[in-house]
């Protein structure tokens, strides 16, 4: 969900009435994959997925449908969560619609009444569904899983509180739609999370993710190979070496009797073991070794004299087998065979699995787990009891980091344990902690877990296709938050938020320092702003295949923080920019936006051709002047990592070199040196904010590190690196040997070059 999102008019969007070029080209991929992919659950998935978007193509036909709109569903309200597909186009549908769910249909047997949504509904208002809704209020037990389930519970804590007016208020406004969206929540059988705890996964997801896994097909080839195949080949070698003379040669007539015999049981085992062992298949190759061996025994079994060729192979395949393993029963080939066994005998990752899955069969299964380390320790000697499996064996780490990833805690002990690998990832669980930090500004508990619950749900609302830079609806515009607004001690409310947005501000920064800050992240960032009543101008990353030119006031209230913060400093000077004739164009009233946007024009070299590079090329610009949040989260939330900028800087530099490493034989460099400069942005910034000493001692201690970096990235970066020295001895970067790095560019970009040159 994006709260303020800048929304530009993407290609193909289209007029209001008129059928988007999009959803025609989802159309048919989703129909293709419908019809030609060889996964059933695909296909199945594909023909939901087709059907979602002929409803799009046909509201937008028929003028149900308003695309770009806040309000793109004729006959219902902004608040009401609309059905999205990709691309931000909604469907002729609410997410709270549809057939009635399974929990539905039993509260309206519970209660006797007809299974319909306007009877339940009704329901909910007498005495006896007060009490039910009350009941869920204070155990907390229940989930929201669209913010319209909320509703009810929220008119009844209303009635509870006294307010009666906002109740009645409410309703009104939710009574239209009682017939056709579900306004209950859905019943739960544990209490809510604990709102400092986090998890990436549930124990169930866990569980999903373990039970789809199947058998290593390489690993169980490998594992009959051992205790099958090379055996039996062993048993094969020996027979033959039995018809052999002293010297070890084959005999021109081979031995009758006991060894025919002997060698037809063989063949009859062979047939045995190739019915049942059937994952390898190189002994059934008439070039093998053990399928010359076995050839050649089938013929001397049926009595035919071996000719000279076959005779040939066999003794190439006997002297092999010889050469590479030694004789059956000796010291070399024993030990051989001994290590083999006890290859063959370690536990296979899918037993383990199997394991972990009847120890997460303890756990509640609809939430994160508490402590992974009992979920993921060696095998007990009562569980190799149970299930045979070796006392000690070490669940793999394939299967541990599964479960790992369940780890409920505060966020920065999962950043700690890397259980939190990305920003992206970060941006993903941050909503869990907004939701508490959010609902603590109601004094009464029960309130503060309904708008918990309510703000979750209303986080997983789908951004929609905006025109005009309009906004996304917000959760306050929801008629059921409106109402309890007055139940709020913003005073109070205020500190916990300010607290929460600057620990999420400093772990974000210190844990990713090279790294953007993701849409998801600023978004719940500005939340926590607005909360705690901080001017924090935070920014997206907007997107150069639908920008149109445009940026909105809040991107010139950030390059002001900036140019307050940075008007004087390295980052200035390496980028070239006036920050003084920023800020004046920042104070021009209504036309600060438009002055902005041609200044990032101007400063890019874009012409009035449109096309992606040159709006990113702009856009970059724009994340330059602004510093994209890094000088807001400084100088407006007060972050202050604890290691310090210059170890930021360094960690940083890092991620360049990394980045820079994947260019060299790349075929699409562009995205990675996009990485590398947004990298390389943040480390001027981060050097910006250290003392000129400081500065100077890391700019000297980056070229050390680069000098252990493989060549092409050394010498790539050595000309970012003049020019960042220049810039911090007074200079421009871009003079002599210097480069400015940038990421986007509409000419070759000087990275992608030889290295050389």
């Amino acid at each position: 969900m994006d709260d303020d999102a800048d929304q530009q008019h993407p290609t193909g969007a289209g007029a209001p009435g008129t059928v988007p070029a999009h959803p025609r080209h989802q159309l048919a991929r989703a129909l293709l994959t419908s019809l030609t992919h060889a996964d059933v659950d695909t296909r199945r998935r594909a023909e939901a997925r087709a059907d979602r978007w002929r409803a799009v193509l046909a509201g937008a036909a028929d003028g149900r449908l308003t695309v770009g709109s806040r309000t793109p569903v004729a006959g219902l309200p902004a608040w009401v969560t609309p059905e999205v597909v990709r691309g931000g186009f909604a469907t002729s549908a609410a997410s709270a619609e549809g057939p009635l769910q399974p929990y539905e249909r039993e509260a309206a047997a519970l209660a006797g009444v007809p299974a319909e949504r306007a009877a339940l509904f009704a329901h909910c208002l007498t005495e006896p569904g007060l009490a039910r809704l009350n009941d869920l209020l204070d155990t907390g037990r229940y989930e929201v899983t669209v913010p319209e389930e909320a509703a009810l519970l929220t008119v009844a804590w209303l009635l509870r509180a006294g307010d009666t007016a906002a109740a009645l208020d409410l309703l009104d406004t939710l009574e239209p739609f009682a017939a056709r969206l579900r306004f209950t929540p859905r019943p739960a059988t544990l209490p809510p999370p604990d709102p400092e705890a986090v998890h990436r996964r549930t124990v169930g997801d866990a569980v999903t993710t373990l039970v789809s896994r199947r058998p290593n097909t390489a690993v169980e080839t490998q594992r009959e190979a051992l205790t099958v195949w090379q055996p039996f080949a062993d048993r094969l070698l020996t027979h033959w070496l039995e018809a052999a003379d002293d010297t070890g040669r084959l005999p021109e007539r081979l031995p009758g009797g006991s060894w025919r015999k002997r060698g037809a049981l063989l063949l009859h085992q062979y047939e045995e073991l190739a019915a049942a062992h059937t994952r390898c298949t190189r002994h059934r190759s008439p070039k093998e070794n053990l399928g010359i061996l076995r050839g050649a025994l089938a013929e001397a079994v049926a009595g035919r004299a071996l000719d000279a060729r076959r005779r040939g192979l066999l003794r190439h395949a006997v002297d092999s087998m010889l050469r590479r393993r030694g004789r059956p029963g000796s010291a070399a080939h024993s030990d051989l065979r001994a290590r083999h066994a006890v290859q063959a005998a370690l536990p296979s990752h899918h037993d383990l699995a199997q394991l972990v899955l009847r120890r997460l069969a303890t756990q509640p299964q609809e939430v994160g787990a508490a402590e992974v380390g009992p979920l993921v320790a060696d095998v007990t000697v009562e569980e190799a009891e149970e299930t045979g499996l070796p006392v000690g064996a070490v669940v793999p780490a394939a299967v541990r980091h599964v479960v790992e990833a369940t780890l409920s805690a505060p966020i920065g002990t999962l950043v700690e344990r890397g259980v939190v690998p990305s920003a992206e990832v970060l941006a993903e669980l941050v909503p869990q902690l907004v939701a508490a930090t959010s609902a603590e500004a109601h004094p009464d508990a029960a309130l503060r877990t309904l708008a918990a619950a309510n703000y979750r749900a209303f986080r997983n609302r789908r951004s929609l296709l905006l025109l005009n830079l309009a906004s996304q609806v917000r959760v306050d515009e929801l008629p059921w938050v409106r109402a309890v607004a007055a139940h709020r001690a913003d005073e109070d409310g205020r500190g916990p938020a300010r607290a929460a947005l600057r620990r999420l501000g400093e772990l974000a920064v210190q844990a990713f320092p090279g790294t953007l800050l993701p849409n998801p992240l600023v978004r719940e960032l500005a939340v926590l702003a607005r909360q705690s009543g901080t001017d924090a101008p935070l920014v997206e990353e907007l997107a150069a295949d639908i920008f149109m030119g445009a940026f909105s006031p809040k991107f010139v209230a950030a390059a002001g923080v900036a140019a307050d913060l940075l008007e004087g400093t390295l980052y200035e000077r390496y980028y070239g920019i006036d920050y003084a004739a920023l800020r004046e164009s920042g104070e021009a009233g209504e036309a600060g936006p438009g002055r902005f946007a041609e200044l990032c024009a101007r400063r890019a070299g874009t012409g009035p051709e449109w096309s992606v590079t040159a709006n990113g090329m702009v856009i970059e610009q724009a994340q330059i002047l602004t510093t994209h949040n890094l000088a807001t989260l400084v100088a407006r939330v007060g972050i202050s990592p604890s290691t310090g900028w210059e170890d930021l800087a360094r960690r940083s530099f890092a991620t360049v070199c990394r980045k820079t490493a994947r260019i060299q034989g790349n075929p699409r460099p562009r995205p990675v040196i996009k990485d590398a400069a947004y990298a390389w942005r943040h480390l001027v910034f981060q050097l910006s904010l250290c003392a000129v000493e400081s500065q100077e001692r890391t700019v000297a201690g980056l070229y050390e590190e680069l000098a252990r970096h493989p060549a092409h990235v050394a010498a790539r970066l050595a000309r970012a690196l003049t020019g960042l020295g220049q810039a911090a001895a007074g200079g421009s970067a871009s003079e002599g040997k210097g480069r400015l790095l940038l990421g986007w560019t509409t000419g070759r970009h000087w990275m992608r070059s030889d290295p050389w040159t």
